[in-house]
């Protein structure tokens, strides 16, 4: 949404002049969204695909029988994919802006297109993409999504019948500061509630590319990872509340690391 990224560069523009952000959301909604994104953690334990570091997500170790994974945005490295090719999972992966994937393997299917909310020479849907690809509607899959904002064209877009399809996704959010604006709050908070329907999340991992703003007694992380595990697949569940996980990595080594601030997660009392 060029909109939404308009007010993100202004915002980070303000922000390296010192001049304050101004807050136009309740801070009774934001709290509200926060304690909507309270992770669980379930009997089902977390492991880590791809690199310990950028590229490298923890999931759900619940794998078996994943038809395939769906990965827009090709980066410089495969680390994820390469590794779920080696469980015997396929990845379908997409970027208009390169011509394939970064590495060759049979598993490895690349369409040159960009992930949005239309379908031409340039952009599909996500529906479009899976339908396309997997004809058995029975089939579960994995979705692994890192389109630099882009996500929530996306998602706005998505069917429900779609997000149900996969039963596990991991998203990297970026622009998470627009919850202070209005329209960028309605955006977001659209997103994570129709995701939260049919999933929950289990793992939540700020990347320190930026850190965390400070927004009345609240901080956020301008961009983190989430991971999503349908709810279907959790028989037991109780709330997490010890942050960072084991298997947790800074995504730029050459930064400082930081922890999920305490208001993302319930607090032991």
């Amino acid at each position: 949404m060029l909109i939404f990224k308009i007010n993100s560069f202004l915002k980070n523009t303000l922000r390296a002049l010192g001049i304050n952000i101004r807050v136009r959301t309740s801070l009774i909604l934001i709290e509200s969204f926060l304690k909507k994104c309270f992770p669980v953690t379930t009997e089902i334990e977390l492991i880590r695909i791809g690199d310990q570091t950028d590229g490298g997500y923890l999931i759900s170790n619940d794998l078996d029988d994943i038809e395939a994974c769906f990965s827009p945005g090709v980066a410089e490295t495969a680390s994820f994919e390469l590794e779920l090719a080696r469980r015997g999972i396929r990845s379908y992966l997409a970027d208009y802006s390169v011509n394939a994937a970064p590495v060759k393997n049979e598993l490895f299917h690349f369409e040159k297109k960009y992930l949005g909310n239309t379908n031409n020479e340039v952009y599909m849907t996500l529906d479009a993409w899976v339908k396309k690809n997997i004809k058995n509607e029975e089939k579960d899959l994995l979705l692994q999504m890192d389109i630099e904002g882009a996500e929530y064209d996306v998602l706005m877009d998505a069917s429900p019948e779609i997000i149900k399809r996969f039963r596990i996704i991991i998203i990297e959010f970026h622009d998470l500061i627009s919850l202070v604006d209005p329209f960028g709050y309605k955006i977001i908070n659209t997103v994570f509630s129709n995701l939260l329907k049919s999933h929950a999340i289990v793992h939540i991992h700020p990347n320190n590319v930026s850190q965390p703003i400070k927004v009345g007694k609240y901080f956020i992380p301008p961009t983190m990872e989430f991971t999503f595990l349908r709810r279907d697949r959790i028989k037991e569940y109780s709330n997490t509340n010890i942050f960072p996980h084991p298997l947790d990595f800074a995504c730029i080594k050459t930064k400082a690391d930081f922890k999920l601030p305490d208001c993302w997660y319930e607090q032991k009392h």
